[in-house]
């Protein structure tokens, strides 16, 4: 009888638990929505600048980087209002927004950028992979602006290409030969930043530019607030395509990327607060959404997360991860909501990922995602990785996940090539790197092993079925 009433008592107290959990997860839900509810979505007087009536050509050959730079500084300067990139292709360099612009890229509008890398000079203050850096100029570039929009339903390309831009990379499967520089190169790029960050170096002395090998991104602003990025269709991106840096209100809606080069991750918000990405797609050759906060020290001193973001109604094709946290992710991330969102591609290799080190460190506290369809990925549904690029080696800034609550996520390989995992999640050993992760309500069909769970405290697994039977936690 006394074992009886033992059983019972943890069947309650296990009910009560996930009730529990579950009125905590709606009510944080309630919470992300009344945030963004409350973004302070940019506004612009009913002003037009057309570029054309500045001495743009849509020849796409007149290089009209003076004449659209000139239209945002006057548009600006009046109070603000839009400036117009009519039907047509306009070859340009570097692109700086101004306070109370909106640069609208009409239907048929092609705003091509330049292949020049002195076309993204003077260099700029921006992050690269989560270090500080002065370095080329984003294609499109804002720093402490307020207000300002890129919209419309033309078309941005970076003309990123295995002749262009991507063999920086290094790699040979993005244009790379042996004997051509690269960032990889000793005292440069890569190298560089990982010196000047390790030696703490002020900001004033990381100047990279001619000679580095760092791509730029597509679209990135420093310090800003009230941006809106809207309808376009962003393809063949040098570096990371859009990647908001230390900046308040943010809306990413109805955007389409295709980019399939070498660290195309699609949207990148890195130490932000209060961020909305709806109704875009995402076809990348990285991460699709990577959250990020600062790579190492560049992330740990000013110590921003980003937090309160909700991702919806989105669709991730190709790319190494749907929804994902880090790897530069020092700063810690929290309150992030994703929900209705389809990723599907033989390409694809997982749909929610978190990745970090113990270089990277960071505390990534309430991840929330519901309601996602999976068609096809090739790694696993789920994956938690604390041990990210190994050949890094140990460092002494233990990361940690918590709080993480999934529910409602179905995928269905069957008949397709199948995911290794259903769940992959991975700790590290001898410390509580990953701790209260709460899985529930999910089925997943059609992978090769159920999960490789190592290290994780507190996981709790309710109605989550792999392959057609019951997986219970250890």
């Amino acid at each position: 009888m006394k074992s009886f009433k033992f059983i019972l008592a943890v069947l309650l107290f296990s009910s009560l638990s996930w009730s529990a959990n579950a009125i905590q997860d709606e009510k944080k839900w309630a919470e992300i929505y009344e945030i963004i509810d409350n973004i302070k979505e940019p506004v612009f007087q009913d002003k037009t600048f057309n570029i054309v009536d500045f001495g743009a050509k849509a020849d796409g050959s007149t290089l009209n980087t003076e004449a659209i730079q000139t239209a945002i500084d006057k548009c600006s300067k009046a109070g603000g209002g839009t400036v117009l990139v009519p039907a047509g292709t306009y070859l340009t360099g570097a692109i700086h927004l101004k306070n109370d612009v909106n640069l609208h890229i009409a239907e048929n509008a092609v705003l091509k950028f330049s292949t020049n890398p002195n076309d993204y000079l003077p260099l700029v203050q921006t992050r690269w992979e989560g270090n500080d850096v002065f370095n080329y100029s984003p294609l499109i570039y804002a720093n402490g602006q307020n207000n300002f929009a890129v919209t419309g339903k033309g078309t941005i390309d970076g003309q990123g290409s295995s002749e262009n831009w991507w063999p920086w990379k290094g790699a040979s499967q993005y244009g790379w030969k042996e004997g051509m520089p690269s960032q990889l190169d000793e005292g440069v790029g890569r190298p560089a930043l990982d010196k000047w960050e390790r030696e703490e170096a002020p900001l004033f002395e990381r100047q990279a530019g001619e000679g580095f090998y760092l791509r730029p991104q597509f679209v990135s602003f420093i310090n800003c607030t009230s941006v809106k990025i809207e309808d376009i269709k962003i393809i063949n991106s040098p570096f990371w395509v859009v990647h908001p840096i230390l900046s308040k209100d943010v809306i990413f809606r109805g955007v389409h990327i295709e980019s399939l080069g070498p660290n195309s991750d699609g949207f990148d918000p890195e130490s932000c607060k209060n961020v909305l990405v709806e109704n875009c797609i995402f076809d990348t050759g990285d991460d699709c959404i990577a959250i990020k906060s600062g790579r190492n020290s560049d992330g740990r001193k000013p110590n921003v997360p980003t937090e309160n973001m909700l991702i919806r109604n989105c669709k991730m094709i190709e790319g190494h991860g749907g929804v994902v946290i880090g790897s530069e992710i020092s700063a810690g991330a929290r309150n992030i909501f994703a929900e209705n969102c389809v990723m599907s591609s033989p390409d694809l290799d997982r749909a929610i990922r978190l990745k970090t080190n113990n270089h990277r460190g960071g505390v990534t506290d309430g991840l929330y995602v519901r309601n996602i369809e999976v068609g096809q990925v090739k790694d696993a549904v789920i994956r938690i990785n604390c041990s990210y690029d190994p050949k890094e080696g140990q460092g002494n800034y233990p990361p940690m996940v918590r709080n993480v609550y999934i529910s409602n996520i179905t995928a269905d390989m069957t008949g397709k090539t199948p995911a290794k995992y259903g769940l992959r999640l991975e700790g590290i050993k001898g410390e509580n790197a990953v701790e209260n992760i709460y899985i529930s309500d999910c089925t997943f069909n059609g992978v090769e092993k159920v999960s490789q769970i190592e290290d994780v405290k507190n996981l709790h697994l309710e109605n989550v079925i792999i392959n057609g039977k019951k997986v219970e936690a250890n």
